[in-house]
């Protein structure tokens, strides 16, 4: 469906083989509720690779883009639990970007995502009235049921937070985002020849995609049902 906020933070990471047991049960069991209980924050939802890396995406919802820097927010990021500190230790290859949502159609939850990482040397307003003709036309094909542009927000990106020093290396940042979802993943394949989209992503002036993957919604939980 469309997005419920103005704003998304979108996260991709790996987790190393020995912490992964305990990476799903504390996302689950204390992570994202203690998000998405957070002010602004709506909704979050994680996602695990068919295809693509790495293996986890997640994102949450927000009311805006202010409420991913917002006081409440960072005192979290500064003060890790004990039990956030062991696990955020073992990811890898993590990618964190705060963003603006462009564009946003749909209806209803998909259990499938395809996730891309582009960028552009076009201006916001142009490359977003480029993506508009993807999004509508991919809402057209068959299982397709939700499409998604985000726009990256690199100075808010780029704060530093306690947390953000317990990873292995720096977030990678994105400049745009393209989310597209459906009811399974057979649909994407279906999509992509229907629509040459490689092509159509190139005509809209996007550079070669970046983490390109297909992903199995594994989690999600609203801050209707904390």
């Amino acid at each position: 469906m469309a997005l419920a906020g103005s704003a998304v933070l979108a996260i991709w990471n790996g987790i190393k083989p020995e912490a992964e047991d305990e990476f799903v049960t504390w996302h689950v069991r204390e992570h994202i509720p203690e998000r998405v209980g957070l002010p602004g924050f709506l909704r979050g939802r994680r996602y695990v690779a068919l295809d693509g890396n790495p293996k986890y995406f997640n994102f949450y919802e927000t009311e805006s883009v202010a409420d991913l820097s917002s006081p409440a927010y960072l005192a979290r990021l500064d003060a890790p639990t004990p039990w956030t500190k062991s696990v955020v230790a073992h990811f890898t290859d993590t990618s964190r970007t705060i963003c603006a949502v462009a564009l946003s159609r749909g209806r209803g939850d998909g259990a499938a995502l395809m996730t891309l990482q582009l960028s552009t040397s076009h201006s916001a307003a142009v490359f977003t009235q480029a993506m508009q003709a993807i999004i509508v036309d991919a809402l057209d094909r068959p299982g397709v049921v939700g499409a998604h542009l985000l726009q990256g927000d690199p100075k808010a990106s780029n704060q530093q937070t306690a947390e953000k020093k317990l990873r292995d290396k720096a977030d990678e940042i994105a400049s745009w985002i393209l989310l597209i979802e459906a009811v399974g993943p057979e649909a994407f394949d279906r999509l992509q020849a229907d629509l040459d989209l490689p092509n159509r992503l190139g005509a809209s002036g996007c550079d070669e995609p970046h983490r390109k993957g297909t992903y199995l919604l594994q989690y999600a939980l609203s801050n209707n049902q904390l």
